[in-house]
């Protein structure tokens, strides 16, 4: 079956040159052939082998699949394996798999073209927590059975609490006893024991069983039950401005470890008595976001979170001096100094105090800051320096300080002054009695005493920056007035003879000066060098002028945005600006006073920084479900408020308070060729439109619509899912959706496809006499027929006939019974002689089940 083409050179074969020879193979049969060539090369003899092989394939499999560590999130995932054939025909395969893990294998037989490949997809469910090893049956053409191993391991989403330098899980942390309106901090580490990313929100039990706000542990039952008003107070309390946690939603890796600071800043809620220990127990709640199922699903398992308990105690300041608050000092003279020494214990048991006085006129304190520790003293001196003369009454203001948070910038810890205590200091300052020494002043003393006059107080102690002038008004003097200027002007001042020092230049130069006694007009000497030029004047006043006007501007200025932001501040249905007055205190509002009002308080937006707590996120979902819409939402963003809402990226935060679930939708048994719907939940919880898309590339889920919607703020709608299929066993797929075109999420639909089957209310039934018929002329019973599943179904009456006959009636003998309904049938036996008194029917389901039904006629023999 080879033939040999080939024309041997007679002459030797120079160098370079070369013989081609052809080999040609004809098989008459499927079967490989061996052969050879001999080459004969001088003396040399060579064999050449010669293969003639039929075309066959050669199909290889991969052994094995591996799906490494999923998280168990209801999902469907799916990975490939792939048939590779390296021969030169085609080959088939055929899979077989009887375990129950695996959901899907596509295709599972098939043909694999030559130097091709085929890929087989194969489909898990991530549904709950297990170690898969499942194994596949192969049969290859040409290679017999072989194995395929499908490996991995679904486990649990796991968020733990733990402790910074220890390690270990942690279940409670205890602040310890802290200040009224001071912080003490505390870090954990959250971390994410899981395989794949996972966004957590942090969220405030407030109304938790076993918390509390602002009770003292160690006081009997009966007694906090009474303190109803203490009940009251901490009732309409936001817990979440008592716990800090920064940050309080993020990101979390695989196996990542983020820090977290809690804080912890207690609130003094007693009126009346301010010195009483006040205890916390609060719970914080770690989510993972996308758990939450809430009624939507009632699944045990299906809220992933971890809970921290956290206990404190708030603690007032006992700050006590002796003596005070009123502190009087001694009498003492301009420049002296008197010291009261003041006494500061804490009270406290549990806790040192950081103090620091604040500057006051006047008063002096050493040490002005300090530290005290807890149940002892510290001695301080009081100084009082007066620098004027007369009673002096201060307030002193004694900061307590301590780590506390900012008001503008919760997320900021730093040390503040959380607590202020005001003491009275009274000081009087005498002055002293000075002695005068009065001297000659040589020079011409006027009527009207003054600085030139003859008597002159010396050492007043102070310095003139101006040499003495006198002046005098002209008017209110006659003396000596020469005639030509007895009509002067009333404004002309006169110049006392004994004052050179300052003749030589005008004290204004605006101003006349005249002699006392003929009233001329005194020579004024100005120095150009050193006097102001008319210019210069101008430019000095309108500098004087402008500076006034930018001063005053300014005021109006701060004026207007003062009464603005009073304005703002009054100008809303809480606050009408009445302030308490004469000692009077507004009155403590409960949740029972008032009810819608409340609910739209807790409508505001939730800041930041502040944490999610279960009654605000309770409020804002009773809100939610008041408001439900089912029709005529937007299937894109439209309006300009709409495209700017649904182009957000959304925070963790946010999302935990989107609700849309369930997150499993089980069918339950669904008729072959009957659609069933149910309803895909979608609650915005959000002061902003979200934009909600739905990916369905399932042939049985073809149906549902509409496939996107755009949900308004604080609004409840839902999406009908509607399911079909025309293949009977399992089914269990999983499709996608998107909020705002970014964050990704996913609903898994389980349902088994049954036939349609009908029940009957009971399978024997016995037929009595008819009363006021002639006796025993005719027997009847009823049976009814019930349809449980959401198809119809199609049945006939068939009776089963015996050697003796049958005289068993049933109406109607065939029919149709509408999903979810049922049909009441009415049997009839008419007696005869010799007819049988019992009968069977057998119901026939077309396309479903058989049910038999025996009938007993109850016949009574008169004697």
């Amino acid at each position: 079956q080879f033939k040999l083409i080939v024309e041997n050179p007679e002459k030797p074969v120079a160098s370079g040159l070369q013989v081609t020879a052809f080999v040609e193979y004809y098989p008459e049969s499927e079967e490989d052939l061996q052969d050879r060539l001999l080459l004969l090369i001088e003396d040399d003899i060579f064999d050449i082998p010669v293969l003639g092989l039929i075309p066959c394939c050669y199909l290889e499999i991969e052994s094995e699949i591996n799906f490494d560590a999923v998280i168990a999130k209801s999902k469907i995932i799916s990975k490939e394996i792939s048939i590779a054939n390296h021969g030169s025909s085609s080959g088939t395969f055929k899979m077989s798999y009887d375990g129950v893990v695996l959901l899907n294998i596509e295709p599972t037989s098939g043909v694999v073209e030559p130097k091709s490949r085929k890929m087989i997809k194969v489909d898990i469910c991530t549904d709950v927590p297990r170690v898969i090893k499942e194994m596949i049956k192969v049969e290859l053409e040409g290679r017999g059975c072989t194995e395929v191993w499908i490996k991995g391991v679904v486990v649990k989403q796991v968020l733990k609490v733990l402790g910074v330098s220890c390690g270990s899980v942690l279940e409670c942390i205890n602040f310890g006893p802290v200040y009224f309106g001071s912080s003490k901090t505390e870090q954990v580490s959250l971390y994410n024991e899981s395989p794949e990313c996972m966004d957590w929100v942090a969220v405030l039990e407030d109304n938790a069983i076993g918390g509390e706000m602002g009770t003292d542990l160690q006081r009997s039952a009966d007694a906090v039950l009474q303190d109803l008003s203490l009940k009251c107070r901490t009732r309409d309390v936001d817990a979440s401005s008592l716990v800090l946690c920064i940050p309080n939603e993020g990101t979390l890796l695989p196996y990542e470890k983020s820090l977290v600071t809690l804080c912890f800043s207690p609130k003094d809620f007693q009126v009346n008595d301010s010195s009483l220990k006040q205890d916390y127990v609060l719970f914080l709640r770690f989510e993972a976001v996308g758990s939450k199922d809430g009624y939507l699903q009632a699944l045990s398992d299906v809220s992933l979170h971890t809970e921290l308990a956290l206990t404190g105690s708030g603690l007032p300041v006992l700050l006590t001096f002796n003596p005070g608050p009123v502190i009087k000092f001694m009498d003492c003279f301009l420049g002296e100094q008197t010291q009261v020494l003041c006494t500061l214990k804490n009270e406290s048991e549990s806790l040192p105090i950081t103090f620091s006085f604040q500057k006051t006129a006047h008063f002096h304190i050493s040490p002005e800051k300090g530290k005290i520790k807890k149940n002892t003293a510290k001695d301080v001196i009081f100084s009082f320096s007066p620098h004027q003369i007369g009673t002096i009454k201060a307030k002193q203001v004694v900061d307590i300080i301590d780590t506390g948070i900012e008001k503008n910038n919760s997320q900021v810890l730093k040390t503040i002054c959380f607590h202020q205590i005001c003491l009275s200091f009274i000081g009087v300052c005498k002055s002293k009695r000075k002695n005068v020494l009065f001297k000659i002043n040589p020079g011409i003393t006027p009527m009207i005493s003054n600085a030139t006059g003859q008597f002159v107080a010396g050492g007043t102690g102070q310095c003139s920056d101006k040499a003495p002038v006198a002046l005098l008004k002209s008017a209110q003097t006659q003396i000596h007035t020469h005639r030509m200027n007895r009509n002067c002007k009333d404004d002309a001042l006169i110049a006392f003879p004994n004052d050179r020092a300052a003749s030589i230049r005008p004290n204004e130069w605006n101003r006349k000066y005249r002699t006392i006694f003929t009233k001329t007009e005194r020579y004024n000497y100005i120095d150009p060098e050193f006097c102001y030029t008319d210019f210069e004047r101008l430019s000095k006043e309108a500098h004087k002028e402008f500076y006034a006007d930018f001063i005053s501007s300014l005021r109006q200025r701060r004026l207007q945005k003062d009464a603005a932001r009073q304005f703002y501040i009054y100008n809303n249905s809480v606050s009408i600006g009445l302030k308490p007055a004469e000692g009077l205190m507004s009155p403590k509002l409960s949740i029972t006073d008032f009810g819608k009002e409340k609910l739209q308080l807790k409508m505001l937006p939730i800041a930041e920084n502040r944490l999610l707590t279960s009654e605000k996120l309770a409020a804002i979902g009773s809100k939610s479900s008041i408001k439900e819409i089912w029709s005529g939402l937007s299937v894109v963003p439209s309006s300009t408020q709409e495209k700017k809402d649904c182009s957000q990226t959304l925070t963790p935060k946010q999302l935990h308070q989107i609700l849309i679930g369930p997150s499993t939708i089980d069918f339950g048994d669904v008729c072959v060729q009957s659609p069933a719907a149910r309803k895909l939940h979608i609650i915005n919880n959000l002061l902003v439109h979200i934009w909600i898309q739905i990916e369905i590339e399932i042939d049985e889920l073809q149906q549902t619509g509409p496939l996107s919607q755009v949900v308004p703020p604080l609004t409840k709608t839902d999406i009908p899912i509607v399911f079909e299929t025309n293949t009977l066993g399992m089914f269990k797929r999983s499709f996608n959706y998107t909020i705002n075109n970014q964050h990704l999420g996913h609903v898994l639909v389980v349902a088994k496809a049954v036939s349609v089957e009908l029940e009957l209310s009971a399978r024997e039934l016995i037929l009595n006499p008819i009363p006021g018929y002639l006796a025993e002329t005719e027997f009847r019973a009823t049976v009814r027929v019930y349809n449980h599943r959401n198809g119809p179904a199609e049945f006939t009456w068939n009776p089963v006939i015996t050697n003796r006959g049958t005289e068993f009636f049933i109406q109607p003998a065939k029919g149709f019974v509408e999903a979810y309904r049922d049909l009441e049938c009415e049997v009839v036996w008419h007696p005869r002689f010799n007819s049988p008194e019992a009968g069977e029917f057998n119901l026939c389901v077309r396309e479903g089940n058989t049910i038999k039904l025996k009938c007993f006629a109850k016949v009574t023999i008169h004697t």
